[in-house]
This record gives C-alpha cells, structure tokens and sequence, in this order.
C-alpha cells in the first residue's frame, strides 16, 4: 500500500500531463507567436516515412488540428491547454503533446515545426470537412 501511494505522489509531483475526458479540458487563447500554421520540414524520426509531412493548425483562441499525411491524410481535432505556465495540445483521442517554441520553431510530439503560411492542400481539405470552432483568418 505504502508503494502505490509513493508511486502517486511521485506523479503528481513529476509534472505529468492526464486528461480523462476531453470535454473537461478548458480550451485556453494562445500567444500571437503561437497562432498559426506549423509544418514539419523534412524528414522527421517521429513520421512513418521520410515523405511524410506533419502539420499543427493552431487557431488564437486555442483550437487546434494536428494533421499528418503520407498515404493518407489522418486529421485530429483538439484544443490547448495552459498547465503551469507550459501550453499543451489535447486532441479529441486524448493524446497530450506539448508545444514549445524555439525560436522560429515549435517543438511537438518529438517533431520540429516550422511556420508556414498556409496547410497542404489535404490538410486544408480535412480543415473544410471538420472545421474548428474558430478559425485563422
């Protein structure tokens, strides 16, 4: 018993990032240099492939779409979420990622992205079909 409380107490001291229900996340605004569009800008260790792209769709009031293509297109909705001063995407499948900035870069789920102007063509297309309570303009 006294291991299974120390085990606890070790992670709730640990900084770990939980979300039970998505619906319980409090959606959280974003810096303007966080707002916008991210890609992965070669080859990525974290990606299937060497051809695959990962994009980041982050919108100023704190709704996101994480989309990542290769053969095909798989697009994730979510929102971020602020936990002590750091900001985290929590998708709808409730993966948690966190997102720091580098410079000109974003950091995310072991990926390096950089801003570009707009998504691929397939992720603008995901963005129509499922689009985000707001949107970039």
């Amino acid at each position: 018993m006294k291991k299974i409380a120390i085990i606890g107490a070790l992670l709730a001291l640990s900084g770990c990032v939980q979300v039970d229900n998505y619906q319980d996340v409090v959606k959280h605004p974003v810096p303007a240099s966080l707002a916008g569009y991210w890609q992965t800008k070669g080859p990525q260790s974290k990606l299937v492939s060497p051809e695959a792209i990962a994009s980041l769709v982050v919108t100023p009031q704190g709704d996101t779409l994480d989309c990542r293509q290769w053969q095909r297109v798989i697009a994730v909705t979510g929102k971020v979420m602020l936990r002590s001063d750091d900001f985290y995407n929590v998708t709808s499948k409730l993966d948690i990622y966190s997102l720091e900035r580098d410079g000109s870069l974003l950091e995310y789920d072991g990926m390096t992205l950089e801003r570009v102007t707009r998504p691929t063509v397939e992720c603008a297309d995901a963005l129509e079909k499922a689009p985000l309570a707001s949107q970039l303009p």
